[in-house]
């Protein structure tokens, strides 16, 4: 009987296994020689050559030049073609869409910034979202059509059952319940959509402080609180993609707010986000700066990181409580290996804020997780949704079983 092509040990399959492990070790490495990649594969001289040969006349990898300043003759270099496919990532906020396009290496290869001020309709959201991926594209050297793959990262969550985004009644224009499928009708790309804070966790994971962590919580502090969760190395979105939403979540030291998806607000989010910092401050006789209520909390924070005593290190030391306490019911039911803490608010603290709120933590709660500063702090929700657009389209152009 002959067995069907494309099962587990086949030589099409095998092939394929051995293409992906090489178009892996030069994403990690950069250029290699054949010699080289046949020593990290295991594959014998020839295979590795057959195999380079298939993944050059398949337009997935290029000559990249050759070696020099070693004994013997230079060696050809090979490296993963940056033009085999190229994604997008957008990253929408209250005031703004930062978009920009990577090719399938990885490198940003164009960026665009646009402005979305005051209340939006639906119409808008989709224009703006259409302009801001044009921008990029354009930045690039490229049409949006030419883009594989766009991972857009909201506040909040598109609720699978209903399409509509929950979680997030501050940005405007995005609550519609066919707005999904006016922008899947308005930008022929395909397009995916997940939670900010998701998003930065999945960039922790693959280029910075989560690396190698299989069960980690993020917690971001920005305009807003909320927690990413990976479990078993995945991330854990919950029913309605919920998880992690911990600014609502009730926690001592607040008022019970009832009714909190109408009052959008209360709990963990009025103990420790960036509002209450500038109401901690006016209590501790500190005059927050004029401007966005993030970037006032961050300036006040940055000051008080240096401070040993008197009313800033007394703000520094109250916050970390607040973070603490909500960490607390985190680490009690989730007990992870690892927190991330990350998000301008808490950057601006530094290492003085991360070891307050170890050593509160672990006066709260009996698991002690680590503690560790977020490493990805330029565009961190951009990175992540490049890193996810990135790990699909990889997935599917170096499939070379087809």
């Amino acid at each position: 009987m002959t067995r069907m092509a494309g099962i587990p040990g086949t030589p099409r399959v095998l092939r394929a296994m051995n293409d992906r492990a090489a178009l892996d070790l030069l994403l990690e490495h950069g250029p290699l020689s054949r010699t080289r990649i046949g020593k990290l594969t295991g594959l014998s001289k020839p295979t590795a050559s057959q195999l380079l040969s298939r993944l050059e006349a398949a337009g997935l990898v290029i000559a990249t030049g050759t070696t020099a300043g070693r004994p013997g003759p230079n060696a050809q270099l090979y490296g993963v073609n940056p033009a085999a496919a190229h994604v997008a990532g957008l990253d929408a906020t209250t005031g703004r869409i930062r978009a920009a396009v990577a090719d399938i290496t990885g490198a940003t290869v164009g960026e665009y910034e646009l402005p979305t001020p005051g209340r939006r309709r639906t119409q808008d959201t989709v224009e703006q979202v259409a302009q801001a991926l044009d921008g990029a594209a354009k930045a690039a050297g490229l049409h949006r059509t030419d883009l594989h793959r766009a991972v857009i990262g909201t506040p909040g969550a598109f609720d699978p059952a209903t399409g509509r985004l929950r979680y997030a009644r501050h940005l405007p224009g995005w609550h519609s319940p066919t707005l999904l499928e006016e922008l899947a009708a308005a930008i022929p790309v395909p397009l995916e959509y997940d939670n900010d804070v998701n998003l930065v966790a999945i960039a922790e994971q693959r280029l910075g402080a989560a690396r190698a962590h299989e069960d980690f919580v993020l917690l971001w502090n920005e305009e807003g609180i909320g927690a990413a969760i990976v479990i078993g190395g995945r991330l854990h979105r919950g029913w309605t993609g919920g998880a992690g939403e911990v600014g609502f979540m009730p926690v001592p030291g607040t008022p019970l707010v009832r009714q909190v998806a109408k009052a959008n607000g209360g709990g963990f989010q009025e103990l420790a986000g960036c509002n209450a910092v500038l109401r901690v401050a006016r209590e501790l006789g500190l005059e927050p700066a004029p401007g966005p209520l993030a970037d006032a909390a961050s300036a006040l924070l940055t000051e008080a990181a240096g401070a040993e005593t008197g009313p800033h290190a007394e703000l520094l030391h109250r916050f970390a409580t607040g973070l603490a306490v909500g960490l607390a019911s985190l680490v009690t039911v989730l007990d992870p290996e690892l927190i991330v803490l990350s998000g301008g608010v808490i950057a601006a603290g530094g290492e003085p804020l991360r070891s307050l709120v170890q050593a509160e933590l672990a006066e709260l709660a009996v698991p002690r997780p680590r503690l560790l500063l977020g490493a990805v702090r330029e565009h961190p929700v951009l990175c992540g949704a490049l890193q996810s657009a990135l790990a699909t389209t990889r997935d599917e152009v170096f499939d070379t079983s087809r």
